[in-house]
């Protein structure tokens, strides 16, 4: 039979006038239930990803915990992360600006372009168990004493999850995981930086393992380093010391003089320095010595005005004793500049999240732990600390990131509340479940963080204003560790 056009529409044909509405109502919630969820339920997602992979990502950050290694030398560690992109979806772009270790990880296309920041490197001449009892291990050098273990994992974490919202949500966006390199002295994010690896980014966000949860408007002092190299000559302590010229005199002149310094620089400053090399016997004059400094102030202008006075020193104690000296820059860090449009948005998500909650194991290893410590802040880490701008007295190659493109970070409680960053306890709280616990706190943070950027573009434009106004007019960008190329060696001097 052949269809006439003037026939009733043959899906209602049959159908009452009820059934009709009926029809049209079900095709209605069809169309709802195949349409992309509500962005509450979207968020819901995120973190139940985060919390049903938290033993997923905790083995990642435990491995590269024992790794250990450290700056430049974190080849473990950084193909770990590799690793787990790749096989999250994410492609990879290897040994970037001249640094084997360090990676770019991208997924999506086009914009806004949002960065997670990671880092893996650990510090040495310190190492410690899980134990909450201080061990001291013989065949252990170095230990992850600021974290960056749990950073790493926790940020590839946040990424992998934005990445899976992104394929669900089907819109424009890119989101890249960058995989920092020897953040503790090495200034791998400033070559990074140097060499334009942010340029098309529009907001960068990151974390730091810490002993309470907070996402304050935060700057960091600017750092500059060096070795000061001085070479004289040796010659028999007793039977010829009118032959010798010491190296060491050359060491212990500057650093007196440096000790006077303080009384006449601004109270921000901070200066502290080793004697990296003191000679081989105290019957030979010295024909080598080396020092190793660091100068810190919240201004680069004002740090560089100290660094020349330094310079002045190190020189005038050569001429004094004779001797020769050499300057080898190390590493050199902008402070980090704080946004306050991004730094509250990221407030109101770790308050969303919330702090960590200990079970009984994890309370009876905390107050263990604590006993070792000033005081005991155990139940802080439940707490998120109250929104504030303020100046941190650390410093982080986060900062050369923050001149150039908007930034933002937080610190989750991975360690025991009052424990110090650099310190056995922050090696063995990060160690157990309390950092793996403080670590997802951040990756969920950092996560609806950049999906609200994503959906709400509007942010980003008022954080690249704030940036433009607080840089200045006439700000360029310009490393404070000059043209020198990555010190990959640095650790192993």
């Amino acid at each position: 039979m052949k269809w006439n056009k003037s026939w009733p529409n043959p899906i209602y044909w049959p159908l009452s006038p009820f059934a009709k509405y009926f029809v049209r109502r079900l095709f209605v919630l069809l169309v709802a239930c195949l349409a992309p969820p509500v962005q509450a339920d979207e968020a819901e997602a995120i973190l139940t990803f985060l919390d049903h992979n938290q033993a997923r990502f905790g083995a990642v950050a435990m491995d590269i915990w024992d790794y250990a290694e450290l700056g430049y030398l974190e080849t473990k560690s950084s193909a770990r992360l590799q690793q787990v992109l790749v096989s999250g979806g994410f492609e990879i772009q290897a040994g970037v600006a001249g640094i084997p270790t360090a990676f770019v990880a991208s997924f999506g296309k086009g914009k806004p372009v949002i960065g997670i920041v990671a880092e893996f490197d650990a510090l040495p001449g310190i190492s410690q168990s899980r134990s909450a009892i201080r061990e001291i291990l013989e065949d252990k050098h170095a230990g992850h004493a600021c974290g960056h273990h749990l950073f790493g994992a926790g940020s590839t974490a946040a990424a992998i999850a934005v990445k899976q919202w992104l394929e669900g949500r089907r819109i424009s966006g890119t989101i890249r995981l960058y995989g920092t390199p020897a953040e503790e002295g090495g200034s791998g994010k400033v070559y990074m930086v140097r060499a334009g690896l942010f340029d098309d980014v529009d907001t960068v966000l990151h974390w730091h393992p810490a002993d309470r949860n907070s996402a304050n408007a935060s700057s960091t002092l600017a750092n500059k380093s060096a070795r000061f190299k001085f070479t004289g000559v040796s010659a028999h302590a007793a039977a010829a010391p009118d032959r010798g010229r010491s190296a060491l005199d050359a060491v212990e002149a500057m650093n007196y003089m440096v000790n006077l310094l303080r009384e006449h620089v601004p109270q921000e400053t901070r200066i502290h320095y080793i004697v990296s090399h003191g000679g081989e016997a105290p019957n030979v004059v010295p024909d080598y010595a080396e020092s190793y400094y660091y100068v810190r102030h919240p201004n680069a202008g004002m740090l560089a005005r100290i660094w020349d006075r330094v310079i002045n020193i190190a020189e005038s104690a050569a001429k004094g004793t004779e001797t020769q000296v050499s300057i080898e820059v190390m590493h050199g860090n902008h402070s980090v500049l704080p946004n306050e449009e991004l730094s509250l948005l990221m407030h109101r998500n770790l308050t969303r999240v919330g702090g960590v909650h200990y079970d009984a194991e994890e309370l009876a290893f905390a107050e263990t732990l604590s006993e070792s410590l000033e005081n005991n802040y155990v139940g802080m880490e439940k707490e998120v600390m109250p929104h504030e701008l303020r100046q941190g007295m650390g410093s982080t190659d986060v900062g050369d990131i923050s001149w150039v493109v908007p930034t933002v970070g937080m610190r989750a409680a991975t360690w025991v509340p009052g424990t110090a960053a650099h310190s056995w306890q922050a090696i063995a709280g990060g160690g157990t479940s309390i950092g793996t616990k403080g670590m997802t706190v951040a990756a969920k943070t950092l996560a609806l963080t950049a999906r609200d950027l994503y959906l709400k573009p509007a942010l980003i434009d008022a954080a690249l204003q704030e940036l433009d106004k607080r840089r200045g007019e006439y700000f360029q960008y310009e490393a404070l560790l000059g043209d020198r190329d990555p010190p990959l060696d640095y650790r192993i001097k």
